[in-house]
């Protein structure tokens, strides 16, 4: 059953999504929000051209935390490998033999997948 004469059509879902865009107050408030966000991004480029040495600290603050959570990635993906290692080690060593061969077959396949894209 329809909703009302022309519901559905063409001009009526076109009038529903501009209304649905042109609602002043959400406008108002996310270019208030942009316009706030540009000034104190401003103060703040401001100070660190002040200040060289603040700058350069929270440069290298910066580093030393994508560092930190570079090396937390490669210790969860340790993790992941002694995990995978002490489940396989954990089975019969028929199935072992057979999910290994999988596994294997799975990651040459995205290996090669991956080499693919980057070329």
């Amino acid at each position: 059953m329809s909703e009302g004469p022309g519901a559905g059509e063409p001009i009526d879902i076109l009038l529903k999504s501009t209304r649905d865009l042109l609602r002043p107050e959400e406008i108002v408030q996310e270019a208030t929000r942009d316009i706030v966000k540009d000034e104190i991004r401003a103060h703040l480029e401001s100070t660190l051209k002040k200040d060289p040495k603040l700058a350069q600290d929270l440069k290298d603050a910066v580093r030393s935390l994508l560092e930190a959570r570079a090396l937390e990635y490669a210790a969860l993906l340790r993790v992941g490998t002694c995990t995978a290692r002490l489940g396989l080690a954990a089975m019969p060593p028929e199935i072992r033999q057979a999910l290994t061969k999988d596994v294997v077959e799975l990651i040459a396949r995205e290996l090669g997948q991956i080499a693919e894209r980057s070329l």
